[in-house]
């Protein structure tokens, strides 16, 4: 029912865009904060089976002649405060935000570059190139810990003690930045050091100056051009696309 619900709302808001053609929808973002029984709405939306969801939208798309385009993206984010820009349901506790034409393009980098800046805080280098390819970038105290398993973790993005006392604050193992090809975008993810009772990642979004602390470690936060990343509250980096 819940799922029903959900892709009835969608639909609806499609069809209120230019007459009911949404053709120049690039990209969707369904943002959800479930009060309770978050298993529901994750089972809901298929959260384990990526690309299901959007199979689902289509469908429902091409029953109602809506005209997605053919390379439309679709990204679920489960979020403790939904953001304010989007169309918002208060029933279901979801946002929707759609990207059109262009506005969109800037949270792709055509040159398959990246970076992060320091903007709070003290870090082996002030600035990180990320490169749109497999592989991620690990964020964390020490350039080299051990994990809890007895594995090795290198952190290309390392906070130090001995540089300075407030690291203290940033986890072994904090978070860490995919790239994510069926998106093209990056995606931030919280790693076992840096979700509750942890050390905290947030992030602040560049469009609204809203603030997303990400409590799971599976799901992961599509980076855009402007949005700060902040770890522990004593570091702040700047995300931009090269």
């Amino acid at each position: 029912m819940v799922r029903e619900q959900i892709l009835s709302f969608i639909k609806e808001e499609l069809q209120r865009l230019d007459g009911g053609e949404g053709s120049n929808v690039s990209h969707m973002q369904l943002y959800l904060s479930p009060a309770s029984h978050r298993f529901i709405y994750e089972t809901a939306v298929y959260n384990n089976e990526p690309g299901k969801f959007k199979n689902e939208i289509q469908r429902l798309a091409d029953n109602f002649a809506l005209e997605l385009p053919g390379n439309w993206k679709l990204d679920l984010l489960f979020v403790d405060e939904l953001p304010h820009n989007g169309i918002s349901n208060e029933e279901l506790n979801i946002v929707l935000v759609f990207g059109r034409g262009r506005a969109a393009s800037i949270n792709r980098p055509s040159s398959g570059k990246a970076r992060i800046s320091l903007s709070w805080g003290t870090a082996e280098q002030q600035e990180y190139e990320l490169r749109a390819a497999p592989g991620r970038y690990n964020i964390g105290r020490e350039s080299k810990v051990q994990a809890s398993d007895g594995t090795f973790r290198t952190n290309t993005i390392a906070f130090p003690a001995e540089l300075a006392e407030e690291n203290k604050f940033i986890s072994r193992q904090h978070a860490h930045i995919e790239w994510d090809q069926e998106t093209e975008t990056f995606k931030l993810y919280a790693d076992e050091g840096g979700v509750p009772p942890a050390n905290k990642t947030k992030i602040r979004s560049a469009a609204d100056e809203s603030v997303q602390k990400l409590n799971s470690t599976h799901i992961g936060y599509p980076l855009t051009h402007g949005d700060e990343v902040i770890l522990g509250d004593v570091v702040v980096m700047q995300f931009s696309i090269v």
